[in-house]
């Protein structure tokens, strides 16, 4: 197995916010450039890239289903399935989604570890809930 050694990863902000100093949009580094970037693939829905139409995860036509832990247990799974695909940079992904019944919304924590890196286990924590469209 060939072990991939990192550099450092570098996004940009969605916020387009700019730098007080130089006045250049916001970068976001390693850990959180993919905490982002796992957020943006679970939130695209299938279809919604233009030239890449398998991009993304089917999470959001899950939400419309009903909040117990059957409907968790997929959401996990889809979740777990879009950032093996879609992220190369995160690696020993483990994902948690727990039902919130009074609010019809899931709180979903994500568990990584950076590819080629000495961190320690990353994680982030969001609620996932339906949206009307």
């Amino acid at each position: 197995m060939v072990q991939r050694v990192s550099r450092q990863f570098k996004d940009i902000s969605l916020s387009f916010d700019m730098h007080p100093i130089t006045r250049d949009i916001l970068v976001l580094k390693d850990a959180d450039a993919i905490k982002r970037s796992i957020r943006n693939i679970v939130q695209t829905t299938l279809g919604e890239r233009f030239f890449n139409s398998n991009f993304g995860s089917d999470v959001t036509t899950s939400l419309f289903d009903f909040v117990d832990y059957g409907t968790a247990a997929m959401v996990e799974t889809q979740i777990r399935n879009a950032i093996t695909t879609f992220e190369p940079r995160a690696d020993n992904i483990k994902v948690e989604v727990s039902p919130k019944y009074d609010e019809n919304a899931f709180d979903v924590t994500i568990y990584f570890n950076i590819v080629g890196q000495d961190f320690p286990q990353q994680q982030f924590s969001y609620i996932l809930e339906a949206t009307r469209r």
